[in-house]
């Protein structure tokens, strides 16, 4: 029997990762001293602890971790292929724009990136057609959500506290004025950068966040303070959609009949399956599944919101809703109402009625936007 410190430095393991991998059930010891405590493993365990580094070191999550170690051998390197497939699909996007940003700091001639970073002609005219729905649900007593689609920006904020109404109002009016700004279209002949529209809804968020301090702080003078909103909002340049993030509300891009949701939750459930402590079935039930890490409050989000640029094809269907929509419907039967309804008008209202038919435990509300070309 070896002790935890050699079977530490023998699976190069350190012994603070042991002692987690012991709690969470993924790689428990051989023997513990009932007066001591102290752990011992067993020599044969060597190879299961190497397994359970590596996969760390691929960044796979504790809990899917513990699945694929105690499957047979060809099922987990089947497993484990899978894991880096969707790790590669995840990443491709962010290395085309990283790619994309070396080239326009390095300033070369500003012309379109590479053509596999753009699946879209700078020639090919585009149009959105958007609808948005918010409703009350069927326990709250009022709706605190906003949704907002317009020609340039589509927004939904889902607002909590005693005056999380008008917080969510202030930061969707707030980044209504995007609507207004000129030189948005056609970035490849503007003389507006396709990274500064990314700054530009930066800037927005901060000046939300003023705003939602204004319109808060009068109503939490006379009640209980906490009040915030998560914001989630998209950019429509012409060619591409700029999408801003804050908190637990979602976008979602149907494409090719696929369902991807390209906001990851700012929420400590999801924390909790990103380290691997949950799995993400566990996260659907967890108590504090609401708990939001990063929010607008009036004093500026906790970190730095998520910024992103999406190129846009012809066909997409975007989806932004409160969390009113997906902690009761699943992503399947999303996927079925965004892909069968005809009109974005008919999305969000099919998605709205699916969420209060199944209890309406929140406020809902969606957007839903189409890429097409004029005329179709």
């Amino acid at each position: 029997m070896l002790t935890i410190g050699a079977f530490a430095r023998a699976s190069r393991l350190s012994p603070k990762a042991l002692r987690l991998y012991d709690a969470l059930d993924l790689l428990r010891p051989a023997r513990v001293d009932p007066e001591t405590g102290y752990r011992y493993y067993a020599p044969t365990q060597l190879e299961r602890a190497r397994l359970v580094a590596w996969l760390r070191r691929l960044g796979m999550p504790l809990a899917r971790i513990r699945e694929v170690g105690d499957l047979p051998a060809a099922d987990a390197a089947r497993e484990i292929r899978a894991f880096w497939a969707r790790v590669e699909a995840e990443t491709a996007e962010r290395r085309d724009l990283a790619a994309f940003l070396v080239d326009h700091l390095l300033t070369r001639p500003r012309t379109r990136p590479r053509k596999d970073l753009t699946m879209t002609s700078p020639r090919t005219p585009l149009a959105l057609r958007y609808a948005a729905h918010s409703d009350r649900g069927r326990v709250r007593p009022a709706n605190q959500d906003t949704a907002y689609a317009g020609t340039r920006l589509l927004a939904v904020a889902d607002g909590y506290g005693p005056a999380g109404g008008p917080a969510s109002t202030a930061a969707v009016e707030t980044l209504k004025e995007l609507e207004g700004l000129e030189g948005l279209e056609g970035l490849e002949e503007s003389a507006v950068p396709a990274g500064e529209v990314l700054n530009l809804l930066e800037t927005a968020v901060r000046d939300a966040s003023v705003a939602v301090q204004n319109a808060t702080e009068a109503q939490e003078a006379q009640e209980a303070p906490g009040a915030g909103t998560t914001l989630t909002a998209m950019l429509w340049t012409g060619s591409q959609l700029a999408l801003v993030h804050i908190g637990d509300s979602r976008a979602y891009l149907l494409r090719d009949g696929g369902l991807f949701r390209i906001t990851h939750d700012h929420t400590v459930v999801q924390s909790m399956v990103d380290e691997g402590r949950l799995t993400p079935e566990e996260a659907t039930s967890h108590p504090q599944r609401a708990l939001l890490l990063n929010s607008l409050t009036g004093t500026g989000p906790t970190t730095a919101p998520d910024l992103h640029l999406h190129d846009a094809h012809p066909g997409d269907r975007y989806l932004l809703c409160s969390d009113g929509l997906s902690t009761v419907v699943p992503d399947a039967v999303i996927r079925t109402a965004l892909t069968t309804a005809a009109t974005p008008e008919a999305a969000v209202h099919t998605l709205v009625t699916t969420a209060n038919e199944a209890g309406g435990p929140d406020n809902v509300s969606c957007v839903v936007a189409d890429v097409t070309t004029p005329g179709a």
